[in-house]
């Protein structure tokens, strides 16, 4: 007997699509239309085609999808790790071999001829007479002196501070910070004993006056590290080196000098802007991919 709906099955099995209960997922039988062609749910060819679960693969059971890890990060409460307070070959390249020239220099200072330590460190003083006519190269080798030798509360200070700010900026932003110190600090105590000579304020001999060392250097990176460190650390830093300078000035025993250590601190901490930002340049550096290495020319011509 036929119906409207087409003709009667007599196989005994059930249709393969349809009729369905109302709201029982996933029936057996039940087969996903593909959309498109006409508004009836149908594709084009009228039939309904069951899709595969975009999960299972086509040669095995769907395999769960793995999510990627955060990347660990040392925990707020993690414990200190004192041997970064000290310059590594590595991590603070700068700051290592410098400290390497010192000693080296400090070992000629300590057991070489009075008379030879005498005429390097005349040779390469930042005194005016030597700035009109070398400027560039005693401004360099001055700085590879410790006045006051090793036992000299600055050679503490360049290694723990320029370590420090090594790790926070980078070995050549720490070196322009240093030298731009001793460099501007040293400028502006001599400029004025020349003016000075040349006004007769002063003898001739104050053109050669000996000045060398590292102090300016360490004075400005002082004050360029306070920038990068929190408040509660930050102000101890400034009020214990400030009032050890302004202790020094007021016992007026090198003046100049102790102009020099304070105006050095000031031009490190007038770099706290540019100090910030190459901090954060320092860190995107640090976590950034390394690059790809360059392709073989066999590869590249296949």
């Amino acid at each position: 007997m036929e119906t409207g709906a087409g003709p009667d099955r007599t196989d005994g099995k059930p249709p393969a699509a349809g009729p369905f209960l109302d709201g029982i997922p996933r029936q057996p039988g039940a087969a996903t239309p593909e959309r498109g062609g006409g508004g009836d749910g149908r594709s084009g060819s009228g039939r309904e085609q069951v899709r595969p679960p975009a999960s299972r693969s086509p040669r095995g059971p769907a395999v769960p999808e793995r999510r990627a890890r955060p990347a660990r990060t040392a925990a707020p409460g993690s414990l200190p790790r004192p041997w970064r307070l000290f310059p590594t070959p590595t991590g603070t390249p700068f700051t290592f071999w410098y400290l390497a020239v010192l000693v080296v220099t400090s070992l000629v200072t300590e057991y070489a001829d009075p008379t030879v330590v005498h005429a390097l460190h005349q040779g390469f003083s930042t005194d005016v007479a030597h700035l009109a006519s070398a400027r560039v190269p005693v401004l360099v080798g001055s700085a590879l002196w410790i006045a006051g030798g090793v036992a000299s509360p600055y050679v503490l200070g360049l290694v723990l501070v320029l370590t420090a700010l090594e790790r926070r900026i980078g070995g050549r932003r720490t070196a322009a910070v240093f030298l731009l110190g001793h460099v501007l600090a040293t400028l502006a105590t001599e400029v004025p004993v020349g003016l000075a000579v040349l006004a007769g304020e002063l003898p001739g001999s104050s053109l050669h006056r000996l000045d060398h060392g590292i102090s300016f250097g360490v004075a400005a990176s002082v004050g360029a590290l306070a920038g990068l460190l929190p408040w509660w650390s930050r102000l101890p830093l400034l009020l214990a080196f400030g009032w050890m300078l302004l202790d020094d000035l007021m016992a007026f025993t090198d003046p100049m000098t102790n102009w020099g250590h304070l105006i050095a601190l000031g031009i490190g901490v007038a770099t706290w802007p540019w100090a910030r930002r190459w901090r954060h340049a320092a860190a995107r550096e640090a976590v950034a991919p390394p690059a790809p290495p360059p392709a073989s020319p066999a590869k590249a011509a296949v």
